[in-house]
């Protein structure tokens, strides 16, 4: 048996050899570059150019995307279809250049439309503002809660419901918000905007009649029913600012009063960061960068919905970003769009899980896997295995602290003695209120709260640069001003720990020892918990004590 699989492997590497060469010699006759396998990266924005129909009936397949200019790959570029293809890209105002490759290589290239949730297709509704003079004035008097609500005061009648939603959606992205919410009354309905993790209200006068309108007019663009008001629905739209493109995911919800509105803004700049613009501290720095550098393993973060996890693993993605490593995501749902790096969402009434996504993306030869969580024993098995087996894999668990991460992936039935070579990085991470920069102003440190951090900051690890912290404590509170809506904050920072899995952690997780006999190995390296990291910014006067308390607990000093 062993034989005949030798066999039939060595057969299929002669046919896919003789594959390329015929691939090679079509290039050449027709004066075209040829791509081999490994040189067919692609880019999704691009793909979705085409449908998936048109695609396979051109036997062509758009990889790569700069403005115009676009590069095609065809088994046959001289097949008539081919042809008819090419033309229209090129009646679209596209300049294809055309690279010939073989048939397996086309293939993959079309195969990966069944990995990919057709987007561009789902998106239905858009929505332009800040095209007009007047909006794009508008657009720069919206960059608080109280210039939105007074632009909506102006414009509070049924009959302005676009002009209304214009600086809904306008405002919202100008003041930062992650989500808009319509709240129905029993007198009408009132806005409130999410921003930097605290919901803020907006306006809370809206009529009956003008808040009926505006529901609809969101359903239309999120392309829901209008006429169904007693079952939740869920939609999205974009928003075509000048300079950008903003998708809306719209989620809708019967309440007591009427149907409920919550619109999440996915604002591409929000996760536009680099390494060094996440906030982590220099010893930190270096660390991810280490273990990022790996060419295998695991880096796992931890932490509750909406501690920035996302946001960090797309920054250790870009830092990955090279033409010589092929990255892949699998994600529920693609939520930002990252040039040069291929993303794939989770389809669960097609049958693609994370675990049959992930188990099938290994077939497409990565270098890098990004598994949006990790939820279960089969995605779980899948991931370590591919992480012991050369890829590096980044993903997400369930867990309130660092080392959480460990007993989690136990429970889910992994196999202990094939987690600890696997693991290479753990992260928790909260988000705390960066204090405003506008109204910031400086606070006389006590000689009490000075001996307190004097104490805490010398019992760090050496790894911190604990001379830096002490020559430069600098506590700080924002008085409260228009561009922070009065609140003293403006923006939020990542706090973060970051535990790196050494030989005595893989000992006790070989051992299955338990968390607290892992904490207690913890305690003894060089490790610096979130709670430590966030004093160090209270310390530098980024953020406030009770910041830091709220999200990881009252300091012992």
């Amino acid at each position: 048996m062993a034989d005949t699989s030798y066999l039939q492997d060595q057969l299929l590497k002669m046919r896919r050899e003789a594959e390329e060469r015929d691939a090679q010699r079509r290039a050449q006759s027709l004066g075209l570059a040829y791509l081999s396998p490994s040189q067919v990266s692609i880019n999704l924005e691009a793909l979705s150019l085409l449908s998936e129909d048109e695609a396979r009936l051109g036997q062509c397949a758009v990889i790569a995307q700069k403005d115009k200019k676009i590069a095609v790959i065809a088994s046959d570029p001289g097949y008539s279809e081919t042809k008819k293809t090419l033309e229209k890209l090129k009646s679209d105002g596209y300049s294809p250049t055309v690279y010939v490759v073989s048939l397996s290589s086309l293939k993959y290239a079309l195969d990966f439309y069944r990995f990919v949730q057709k987007e561009r297709q789902a998106i239905v509704g858009k929505v332009k503002v800040g095209q007009s003079q007047d909006q794009g004035s508008l657009e720069e008097d919206l960059d608080s809660v109280p210039k939105v609500k007074q632009a909506i005061e102006s414009f509070n009648d049924a009959g302005q419901v676009s002009k209304i939603l214009d600086v809904v959606l306008n405002g919202a992205l100008k003041t930062r918000s992650s989500d808009i919410h319509f709240e129905p009354t029993s007198q009408g309905a009132k806005l409130r905007f999410r921003i930097d993790g605290n919901l803020n209200d907006v306006f809370d006068n809206f009529s009956q009649a003008t808040y009926r309108s505006i529901l609809s007019r969101i359903k239309l663009l999120s392309n829901l029913k209008l006429n169904v008001r007693d079952e939740p629905q869920d939609g999205r739209f974009t928003i075509n600012f000048p300079t950008k493109d903003v998708e809306v995911r719209v989620a809708i919800a019967p309440s007591e009063f009427g149907e409920v509105v919550v619109m999440r803004l996915l604002d591409p700049d929000a996760i536009n960061l680099s390494l060094s613009d996440l906030g982590l501290r220099e010893d930190d720095l270096v660390i991810a960068k280490e273990q990022l550098d790996r060419p295998h393993g695991m880096v796992l973060n931890t932490g509750p919905t909406g501690s920035g996890k996302t946001t960090t693993l797309y920054a250790f993605l870009r830092h990955k970003v090279t033409p010589e490593l092929k990255i892949i995501t699998i994600e529920d749902p693609i939520e930002y769009h990252l040039e040069g790096i291929q993303q794939t969402q989770v389809d669960n009434e097609a049958g693609y899980t994370f675990a049959s996504g992930l188990r099938s993306l290994m077939r497409q030869d990565p270098d890098v896997i990004l598994v949006g969580e990790i939820r279960d024993k089969e995605t779980a098995e899948i991931a370590v295995q591919a992480a012991l087996t050369g890829h590096l894999v980044l993903s997400t668990v369930h867990a309130n602290q660092a080392s959480g991460a460990i007993p989690r992936l136990l429970d889910l039935g992994v196999k202990a003695a094939s987690l600890a070579p696997a693991l290479n990085l753990l992260i928790a991470q909260r988000l705390v209120r960066r204090i405003c920069t506008h109204c910031k102003e400086k606070v006389e440190v006590t000689s009490d709260l000075k001996e307190k951090l004097e104490k805490f900051i010398s019992a760090l690890p050496e790894r911190v640069n604990k001379k830096y912290y002490l020559e430069n404590l600098q506590i700080a509170k924002g008085k409260g001003c228009e561009k922070c809506n009065f609140s003293g904050y403006k923006g939020r920072v990542g706090i973060y720990e970051l535990l790196v899995v050494n030989e005595k952690i893989q000992e006790l997780i070989i051992k299955e020892s338990g968390q607290l006999a892992i904490e207690e190995e913890v305690k003894k390296s060089d490790f610096v918990s979130m709670q430590q990291d966030g004093v160090l910014k209270f310390a530098t006067g980024l953020t406030s004590l009770e910041e830091v308390e709220s999200v990881t607990g009252k300091i012992n000093w």
